[in-house]
Order: C-alpha cells, then sequence, then structure tokens
C-alpha cells in the first residue's frame, strides 16, 4: 500500500512539471480549478479524512488550509468559493508542496498501520482512487488553461497526437434485447454509484463499431447543424445562441465565403499545442447537447448507459481496452479492434442511483450521491484516464453543457 501510496501522488507532481510557476494559479473558468489548487486539495483529502482521526498526535500543516482547500463537503465545515480559487496567489506553489511533503510523510507512519486496521486500506484506496480522477481533471483543466492564451502554448511539445485514428468504415453492432445485470460485480474497487448491481431489460438495438469522427462531425457543421434548431433540445438550442457555439470547443478555422470553415482549414488546441485537424481522430470536447444534435441528425440517438455497459462488458473482460494514458503516449489501437478508453462518451442517461442505492454515513457519503440530480452519464474513460478507471461500469457525469471535458460520440440504433 505505501508503494502504490507513493507511485500515486508522483503522479500528480509529474503532471505538473511542465507548467511554468505562473500556470499553477490560473482559473480559466468556474468549473477549472488551478493546478496549485488540486495539488493541495488532494493532500488535503488524505489529511482530513485519514490523518486526523486515524494517526495519534497528527499536527495539521496549516489550520485555514482545510477551509481553502475543501471542495464540497458540507460535513466538514465552511469552504473558499469555488470560482474564487484562481484569486488565491497564497498559499504559494512551495509551500503547497511542501505541505504535500508535510502530509506524505506523516502517511508514512500511518500505512504502517494498516495490517491492523482492515477499514484503514479501504479508506485509503478511496484516496488513491480520488487522487487519480484529479489527476485527469489536473490535465483536462491544464489545457483550457493553455487554450485560453492566443500564444497557443504547448503543455508538452513531445507528445503525440493524444486521440487513436482509425480508417476503419463505420458499421453497426446488433445486440439481441433482453433481461441484463449491470453494475460492479462486487470484485476489485469502483465507487459508490457503481453499485449494486441490478437488472435492466433492454429491447434489441445496435451501437456504432466505432466513435464519430472529426471528419464525420465537420459534415455536420458544413451542412448547417449549429444553424438548425430542429436537430437541438430546447436547452441545447438556447445554449447554442447563447454561447455561439460553432463547432468543438478547442476548434479554431479560417472561415470559406459562406461562413463555414473549408476542408482542412480547421486546427484544434491540443495538450501538445495548435495542430491541424486530424479528420480520423474521434471527434472530442463536444457536450451532450452537441452529440445528441449530431445523432437526432443522423436519424440516430446516444445509447443508453445500459446499452453501453451490456456492449462492452465481454470485450473488456478480455482485456482489449482502447485505453492511452498521458505517461505512456503510444498510438491508442485502431477502433475496430479495440472498443473504449478514447474519450469519454456520452449516454442518453440522466445520472440517476441504481435500485437500492444508498448514501454512506458521513462526509465521505458526499462523494457521488448528492449529484444526482441534473446531470448525464459518460461512459468509458478517455485518453487521459488512469488504466486503473477504465472499466465498464464506472460512470462518469456531467452537466449537458459541459465541453472541457475529453468527451465524444458513439451513435446507437433501435433494431
Amino acid at each position: 500500500m505505501l508503494d502504490l501510496y507513493q507511485q500515486i501522488r508522483q503522479i500528480s507532481e509529474k503532471i505538473c512539471q511542465p507548467l511554468e510557476i505562473e500556470d499553477y494559479t490560473i482559473q480559466s473558468m468556474p468549473d477549472v480549478s488551478p493546478p496549485k489548487w488540486h495539488l493541495a486539495h488532494t493532500t488535503w483529502f488524505f489529511e482530513t479524512f485519514l490523518l486526523l482521526p486515524y494517526l495519534p498526535g497528527y499536527t495539521v500543516f496549516h489550520p485555514q488550509f482545510g477551509y481553502l482547500f475543501n471542495s464540497y463537503y458540507e460535513a466538514v465545515g465552511a469552504r473558499h468559493p469555488r470560482h474564487h480559487r484562481g484569486l488565491l496567489s497564497r498559499p504559494t506553489v512551495a509551500e503547497v508542496y511542501q505541505y504535500r511533503g508535510h502530509v506524505d510523510r506523516a502517511m508514512t507512519t500511518l500505512l504502517s498501520t494498516i495490517p491492523e486496521n482492515p477499514n484503514l486500506a479501504e479508506l485509503v484506496t478511496l484516496g488513491l482512487h480520488h487522487e487519480q480522477q484529479h489527476q485527469e481533471l489536473l490535465l483536462t483543466d491544464i489545457k483550457h488553461i493553455l487554450a485560453l492564451n492566443p500564444l497557443h502554448p504547448a503543455y508538452r511539445h513531445e507528445l503525440q497526437d493524444n486521440l487513436a485514428t482509425t480508417e476503419s468504415t463505420f458499421g453497426w453492432l446488433d445486440y439481441p434485447g433482453g433481461l441484463y445485470s449491470i453494475g460492479h460485480t462486487g470484485t476489485g474497487f469502483a465507487f459508490d454509484n457503481e453499485s449494486p448491481r441490478h437488472q435492466v431489460y433492454v429491447p434489441d438495438y445496435q451501437l456504432g463499431n466505432r466513435l464519430v469522427t472529426n471528419g464525420e462531425y465537420l459534415e455536420f457543421i458544413q451542412a448547417g447543424g449549429y444553424q438548425t434548431a430542429k436537430y437541438w433540445l430546447a436547452e441545447g438550442w438556447a445554449t447554442v445562441q447563447a454561447q455561439q457555439w460553432q463547432a468543438p470547443l478547442y476548434w479554431e478555422s479560417i472561415f470559406g465565403p459562406k461562413g463555414y470553415a473549408n476542408d482542412n482549414q480547421w486546427w484544434e488546441m491540443t495538450l501538445g499545442g495548435l495542430r491541424q485537424l486530424n479528420a480520423q481522430a474521434p471527434v472530442c470536447h463536444v457536450s451532450f447537447y452537441e452529440a445528441d444534435a449530431y445523432a437526432t441528425w443522423k436519424g440516430k440517438r446516444l445509447p443508453t448507459e445500459a446499452e453501453w455497459e451490456i456492449a462492452t462488458v465481454d470485450i473488456a473482460q478480455t482485456g482489449n481496452f482502447l485505453a492511452s494514458d498521458y505517461l505512456h503516449p503510444t498510438p491508442a489501437a485502431h477502433l475496430d479492434h479495440q472498443f473504449f478508453g478514447d474519450v469519454w462518451e456520452w449516454t442518453q442517461s440522466a445520472y440517476l442511483p441504481y435500485p437500492g442505492f444508498k448514501i454512506a454515513d458521513g462526509a465521505i457519503g458526499e462523494y457521488n450521491g448528492k449529484f444526482m440530480c441534473n446531470q448525464m452519464v459518460l461512459r468509458g474513460g478517455s485518453c487521459i484516464t488512469s488504466i486503473d478507471h477504465i472499466r465498464p461500469t464506472y460512470r462518469n457525469f456531467f452537466p449537458p453543457s459541459t465541453r472541457w471535458q475529453f468527451s465524444g460520440i458513439r451513435l446507437a440504433s433501435d433494431l
């Protein structure tokens, strides 16, 4: 457990190594947290939920850090407003790293007691998976921070394209209807929202054999998709009008005479800097509204989360993941050979509790359950998701207007 703890904690700091000191404090929108805050918040989690209750004589690093770096845990007390995280020039980045060192040294002592306290091991495991979630958010937020800079600075110049490309022909995979079981099986780690396992009935359906590509989504744009209300849900159309969306987030173009971009004139901001749009890569950074509008334009729909899980569970059990963690930037295999893990895939399912779901007691119970309202489920993981989180039962969730996550589209159809 100590080795795993140290490894995961070091990854967070390795993610931040390419940053300049000025990058650590920027909050480019309310949903983005400064990198400095992520480093401190994940440290606060271990201090608050493990060291203070379980390590006798532990002394907090700073008495006000609990207020600054609590995220949303009402049971723990008051907290600094989320949208003001970028206003914190102090503590300095150096002090945040000192905070991490202080907590890591104390956790080393605490972890030596785990053999006598198996419940402690479960809580440490949750804390490590929490840190891995923030490692993904770190990369997501870093990309947004750098994308708002007119200089288009690269996070890491040597990064290869972090999304797989495919030249495979689009086709449909058929799945028979019936009664299926979905949800966590009880082996290995899972978050509470992945349980309990339960039965669902689905009619016959089809899923696309690969994700929708940039080139295919470009056809939607050129066909006037962003100017045609009939493809959009009412809230989606209102958002398009209010935000003046014309393309996925991070796309930039040279406009042709009709106001639409011509082929090969689109560029995309990536973690490797501004690059010409790869037409064969999966479309990324689209909202649920955009994913749904594209599916409607094609005369199809998005899958339910049950349909998605049923279709992928057998593939996942064979170990055929389409995942390329940023620390191992090898181009992922072609989409016709492996099925998921390149971009989060929007489903048409609202984020709701499974039958029999119960919120745990105490502050830890606030981890997932209280967000089961006004959010949509995404499945599959992305190219920046920790490989430990790529599993068919994982339920990610965001409001339908969210675009800064690495989210894309897989089509579904009724049979």
